[in-house]
């Protein structure tokens, strides 16, 4: 195998080989306008952009009201900031090591500066950043390349190192360019007093860099035109599409050329739908929903604004229910259901819940919204939002005052069911929040997780998912499945014959069922494990009681040894196993007895040690493994366990 198919193997999120049933082709974007429709519906000459001009001073007062003044300071900050340099051993070091941080942080610094710079211009009007802010342009449009080393293997040389003969769209660089589109529309004419080759230059670079290679090339994997039967298209679709979308409207009036490049980012973004189940289920974890669904609705704004609300699909019970995802994952005090890469922490940037729960009609999600802010270090949105994303921020600095009008009434759902996605999650009055999946392994952000769940009482996690470690070249690899996090034996899973499951599209779920009247999911398991388990069936299913959880897994298999099936179990708080039958768990003052067959098992307390900040933040310094080793084996038959709550 060749460097360059090595190092595309390699590249973020492009280990999408096949996958059984995601994809529907809606062509909702499609359906909505052709392009001469599309033609005539454009707004032209960004006669579109609802936010003040640089010049209308008493525009800029009443929009950024009390944040003024903490934009200028933040900017002020910044007038002495010395670019950084990223050099070339920054780009080396992620094919040497697996380290991006070395050459992302510079990078997000000096990107950071540059929105705190442009900010506090627009807030004070006076030129006294323009300088700087000069300093920032000129040294982006000198930088090689805009994106990440970690994702230049997208580049036709493949590899991490910048080529000079090409450019590439990817995160990093669609972000930079929708900052700096943004800095050109507003700053054009500042920068021309000082010197026109400014804006000239950084004009030509976003024509090239963004513009002609969005029209010129298709090979980059997440725009989907050449997407194979069962090809993943996720998170990255609608998140460089929703730039490159800013990048066409705050520069292109030529109605043609705009007309087509917006229709290209219409079909594009129409694989995305096509690909996302119509339950809207984010297979990739709610810390990825705003990358996701929260980017989809990012760019279905900017498409309406842009044509004047005449290309809309808000309407669609697809888009919404993939924004209502967001509110049914939450289980509270910050807790999140986490599957797949997600982090257990963080319920949602509740602006863009907000924005997005007005444009489909979800009450669910905009007084969801209102909770997470009414629960937030700044109920009353005092402190001046600040992110690099310009159209975010701008958009919830516009719909600010609304939002503080929603009241924060938000209903936890008994229970969500997806039914395509395959995550259901339930509640019952004793504090119990069951999260549990079926799916396939090889979901977007894919473990090896089928038939996985996660235990809350009382908001509180008990029986949980790990999660993922800090990203390294490894973790979007073939080397992916040998990081303990990914494999089944580190979820709450059974080990059978020794054998655990295996990666790809074939191992999945089947049989999957949920009973709403029963509190009852079900899937069957088996075709998750390779040949080697010897399983024909394994239905693991978990029924939630008015005070308790049981779970029960009901097999035959081909072949049984003693020792080589095992039912693991991760937790950490205090483990007591000291008493056969039962499992004492005690987790933030929360406590549950697990109890099983002390005939059939023997338990064992694994400690798991943290040592990645990005799981030691969130679980502390090390998580147990709880194992269940079954001493005699059956070919058939079911083992049950039964979780309660001790008051």
């Amino acid at each position: 195998m060749g460097t360059r198919r090595i190092l595309t193997w390699v590249c973020l999120l492009v280990w999408a080989v096949t996958q059984a049933y995601a994809y529907e082709t809606r062509n909702l974007l499609q359906k909505e306008a052709d392009v001469t429709q599309l033609k005539s519906a454009l707004i032209m000459d960004q006669k579109w952009v609802p936010y003040p001009a640089y010049t209308d001073r008493t525009g800029w007062d009443r929009f950024l009201g009390d944040y003024k003044a903490q934009y200028i300071q933040r900017g002020e900050s910044f007038l002495d900031y010395e670019w950084k340099v990223v050099k070339a051993t920054d780009y080396l070091e992620f094919g040497r090591s697996g380290d991006r941080q070395i050459m992302e942080q510079p990078f997000n610094q000096n990107n950071r500066a540059l929105e705190s710079l442009f900010l506090a211009e627009l807030a004070e009007g006076k030129g006294r950043f323009i300088d700087q802010l000069i300093n920032g342009v000129f040294h982006s449009c000198e930088m090689t390349s805009w994106a990440l080393s970690a994702h230049l293997s997208l580049q036709k040389a493949g590899g991490c190192f910048p080529s000079d003969k090409e450019h590439v769209i990817d995160l990093g660089s669609g972000n930079l360019a929708s900052q700096l589109a943004w800095i050109y529309y507003y700053l054009k004419p500042a920068f021309d007093r000082v010197n026109p080759l400014i804006a000239e230059r950084l004009r030509h670079e976003l024509q090239v860099r963004i513009l002609d290679t969005y029209m010129q090339e298709d090979h980059f994997w997440w725009m989907a035109f050449h997407l194979q039967p069962g090809g993943m298209v996720n998170n990255w679709n609608p998140w460089c599409n929703f730039n490159v979308l800013q990048c066409f409207f705050l520069l292109e009036n030529d109605r043609d050329k705009l007309a087509q490049a917006v229709y290209r980012t219409m079909t594009s973004v129409d694989h995305f739908l096509n690909y996302t189940h119509a339950d809207g289920g984010c297979e990739e974890g709610p810390s990825y929903w705003g990358h996701a669904a929260g980017k989809l609705y990012d760019y279905l704004q900017m498409l309406a604004d842009g044509t004047g609300g005449k290309i809309s699909i808000f309407d669609e019970p697809i888009v919404k229910n993939m924004g209502e995802y967001i509110a049914r994952s939450y289980v509270g005090d910050g807790w999140v259901v986490n599957f797949a890469d997600a982090s257990a922490k963080g319920g949602g940037d509740a602006p863009l819940i907000y924005r997005y729960g007005k444009a489909v009609g979800s009450d669910l999600m905009m007084h969801y919204a209102a909770y997470l802010l009414s629960h937030s270090n700044d109920p009353k949105q005092t402190k001046a939002p600040f992110e690099t994303d310009v159209f975010r921020l701008f958009q919830t600095i516009l719909e600010k005052d609304q939002m503080n009008e929603v009241e924060a009434t938000f209903q936890f759902p008994a229970y969500s069911w997806y039914p395509e996605t395959e995550f259901c999650y339930m509640t019952n009055p004793n504090g119990f929040f069951v999260a549990a999946k079926g799916g396939y392994n090889n979901e977007s952000h894919n473990h090896n997780d089928v038939g996985t769940f996660s235990l809350y009482v009382d908001t509180i996690p008990v029986l949980i998912d790990a999660g993922v470690g800090t990203y390294t070249r490894q973790t979007f690899s073939s080397e992916r499945y040998s990081i303990w996090t990914m494999q089944s034996n580190y979820h709450n899973l059974p080990m059978i014959n020794g054998v655990p499951q295996s990666f790809g599209s074939q191992y999945k779920a089947t049989d999957v069922r949920f009973n709403p009247k029963q509190m009852l999911f079900s899937a069957n398991i088996a075709s998750a494990y390779p040949a080697e388990a010897q399983v024909k069936k394994w239905v693991r299913s978990y029924k939630l009681g008015k005070k308790s959880l049981e779970i029960k897994d009901a097999f035959t298999l081909q072949s049984a040894e003693a020792g080589k099936t095992s039912i693991h179990f991760l937790t950490w708080g205090k483990v007591d196993i000291s008493q056969p039958g039962k499992m004492l768990l005690e987790v933030k003052g929360e406590k549950v007895c697990l109890t099983y067959d002390k005939h059939t098992f023997t338990a064992t307390v694994e400690p798991i040690e943290l040592t990645d900040p990005r799981l030691s933040n969130v679980w502390g310094n090390e998580i147990y493994r709880l194992s269940l080793h079954v001493q005699k084996p059956a070919l058939s038959g079911n083992y049950i366990y039964k979780i309660n709550k001790i008051n």
